[in-house]
Order: C-alpha cells, then structure tokens, then sequence
C-alpha cells in the first residue's frame, strides 16, 4: 500500500492527540457518479459530406437526427498538413497539428508501426484526451476498426479498454461497454466507408452502401444511450470524420476541396438544436471552398474535438495543444 505524504501527516498528528487512525487506500479510478457528463465521440473514416448531403435524412436518418438534434457544420476541415486518416485522428486526440517542427505530434505515417508511440513521433512528450480523462480520476475506451490505432494505446496506459475488430461487432462492443461502464469518454472509429472508398471508388454504389450501414450503426450507439437513464439527458455526442473522399476516386491524399472537407456535429444536453457551428462562433471563420492554414481565423478542425470533449466534462484542454486550447468552441 502506498501512504502520501499528508496521510503520514495525519497519522503522527492523530497520535499525538491519542486518537487511532487508519489509511485507507482509495481506488486509482473511483467510479464515474451517475450524474457525471459523458461525451462519445464518433469519428467516420472518409466520411464525404456529398454522401451526407445526396443520401439525405432518409438513407441517413442517425446522422440527421444528431444534426437536427445538435449544432453542425458541413464545412468543417482537416488538418491542413494531411488529410490523412493516423495523422489527423492523432491531432483529434492530441489537439495538435501534424507538423512535428511547429510543435505538432509528428504522426506523418498511415500504416501500423508496433514499434512507435505519439511521443517518439513527436521527440518529447505527448498528452491527450486520454490521459486527461485519466488524470481526472475517470475512465475511458477506445473502440477502432484498424489496428493501428494501437499506436493511442502504446502512447497513454490511461485508456482503461481498447478494442480493434470489424464495424458491426465494434458497434455492439461499444454499445454494451457505454451501459455496463458509463466511461467518461468513449471514442468509437468505423472504418467502412473509407474501406469501400479505397476498394470501389468514393460515391461508389458500394460506398455510399457503406455510409448508410455506418448511419445504421451510430443508431445502435444512440439506442444504447437512449436505453440507459444514466446516460440519457446526460451524455454528448461528438461525429466527425478524418476526411472526406472524392467522386470516383480511390485515394484522399490529394489536397482537393472533396477530401479535406468534413463534417463536425456536437449533440446533447443544452447544445443549440439546428445551429451552425459557424453562427455560434463568429471568431471562427467558414472557408468556404478553401484549405486555410494555421494563421489568422480559424475553421472549426476535427483536431478540436479533444478539447471540445474534455470542456463538455468539465475539464481543463490538454496541456501542449493548439487546436481549441483556450476551449473557445462554443455548442450553445
């Protein structure tokens, strides 16, 4: 057992006024109180807001339901570096650009490197939502449907569960996980979409399949919530997307309008229903169809869900980070 430094403080004090103390040792990770806020975080990979926008709210009836439900914004970017699917999940963790020499995480690669953490990416150390989370004194999971994002895992012990496994099976993992646990965060990855953009081309009959099963399976993840009456009215949803993808094509590295455009939705408790994201935030800046960089007025970037996720549980951004640091993003 190990004693602190004020527990030993106690206990000499307490003997001297002949008075018998015992330590007790507290659990590392108390359980989360029922009425603690909660955010899932939803990231589509290559998510194309074109399939959003032509699949409509009857193909799609979760995604418009959050957007209906929530504030929103089709115009939302990517990082600017990459629209790339390790990078620009590691900056929606870190709150970090990529660009490891202007103090980004350094996660240039997409593929699983078993030997790499964010911290050697970057040459120093790293925090994240996680360890965050973590140092709260509250839990969370991370549900991803490829193995490199075992790279997270590898970076920050204090993620309490990690998952890797298909979609479907993800989708219910992480369902039951959110009822059984009722984690402070929960971050859920599917992968489909960008699997069939690769494989069948974006806007493919094949892909947009794909984003209907995956609209499909984000309800799973809401009736879950919507199940458990200490998640209901208590718990925000956060979706977004790592990058979108182009028309026919079977690549988004490109730096075209099609794939570094996203979509960014924030739903829950008190978040202004039917809002812009952009008309709640006057100090951030809709692009339009370009691709800003760092300076001047921002776009709102999947790299500000960490910090938009760690405010809406009420605590402080991720030390280190740029993206959202000052927690500026405004849902109501």
């Amino acid at each position: 057992m190990t004693i602190s430094r004020r527990s030993l403080v106690l206990t000499a004090l307490f003997a001297l006024l002949g008075v018998a103390f015992a330590v007790v040792e507290l659990p590392g990770r108390p359980a989360d109180a029922a009425t603690t806020k909660r955010v899932l975080a939803i990231s589509v990979d290559g998510l194309s807001v074109t399939a959003i926008e032509r699949l409509g709210p009857g193909h799609l009836p979760t995604i418009y339901r959050l957007m209906r439900g929530g504030a929103s914004t089709r115009e939302a970017r990517s990082e600017y570096e990459q629209n790339v699917t390790l990078p620009n999940h590691t900056s929606m963790v870190t709150g970090r650009r990529i660009a490891r020499s202007a103090h980004g995480h350094g996660v240039t690669w997409n593929d699983d490197r078993p030997w790499m953490t964010v911290q050697e990416a970057a040459g120093h150390p790293v925090s994240s939502v996680f360890s965050q989370v973590g140092r709260a004194g509250r839990s969370s999971a991370l549900f991803a449907s490829k193995s490199k994002f075992a790279i997270f895992d590898r970076s920050w012990p204090s993620i309490d569960r990690f998952v890797v496994d298909g979609d479907s099976d993800l989708v219910d993992r992480a369902a039951r996980d959110l009822v059984a646990n009722k984690r402070a965060l929960t971050v859920v990855h599917l992968g489909s979409p960008d699997h069939h953009g690769h494989r069948d081309g974006g806007m493919s009959a094949a892909y947009r399949a794909s984003v209907i099963r995956t609209d499909a399976r984000i309800g799973r993840l809401l009736r879950a919530i919507d199940s458990s009456t200490a998640l209901r009215g208590s718990t925000y949803v956060l979706l977004t997307a790592d990058h979108g993808f182009r028309a026919t094509a079977t690549d988004h590295s490109a730096h075209l309008y099609a794939n570094y455009r996203i979509p960014f939705v924030v739903w829950g408790p008190g978040v202004a229903r039917g809002a812009s994201l952009y008309r709640l935030n006057p100090d951030y800046r809709a692009p339009g169809t370009t691709r800003p960089t760092y300076a001047g007025a921002q776009p709102i970037r999947n790299g500000d869900l960490g910090n938009l996720a760690l405010d809406l549980l009420g605590l402080g951004p991720i030390p280190g980070s740029t993206l959202n640091s000052t927690q500026s993003l405004d849902i109501r």
